[in-house]
């Protein structure tokens, strides 16, 4: 965007007037566009410790009730926070699994128990079988070694 044309006045008084007044806009400009960076700064900061929060109530309800609980976070909320991964068990074999949320090809916007029917065993795929995973928690490692056969 072009900067605002100002004639310039024909007396000395005004001009020195105007180029004082137009110091005090640009130094005031620097100074709000460094306040609203800051403010921002703690906003996501603000933002990403909520996210915390939520993951870490969601993991506590799941791990007291032992469902899937609506509501729980989604997997955009839970990645910016540090929980990228989610543990998984089998509801046939009871193969313990982590998936990584990070890596999902689900919009960030899915909330992760709707994730409880779409994820599968690979275990059990391989034979036929297509149970659904029981959700168990967030986490912020994976828990379980990936063993491939």
């Amino acid at each position: 965007m072009a900067p605002k044309y100002r004639p310039t006045p024909l007396s000395g008084g005004d001009r020195k007037a105007l180029a004082k007044e137009l110091g005090k806009a640009r130094a005031m400009a620097n100074i709000l566009a460094i306040r609203s960076a800051e403010t921002r700064a703690k906003g996501e900061a603000l933002i990403q410790q909520a996210d915390k929060l939520l993951c870490e109530s969601w993991n506590e309800r799941m791990w007291s009730d032992g469902e899937p609980i609506d509501p729980s976070p989604t997997i955009d909320q839970a990645v910016n926070c540090g929980f990228t991964w989610l543990e998984i068990q089998c509801a046939r074999c009871r193969t313990p699994s982590d998936v990584d949320l990070a890596a999902m090809k689900h919009p960030p916007t899915t909330f992760v128990h709707d994730l409880a029917s779409r994820l599968r065993c690979r275990k059990c795929a391989k034979a036929g079988r297509r149970p659904s995973a029981t959700l168990l928690q967030l986490a912020w490692q994976p828990r379980h070694p990936r063993t491939e056969a």
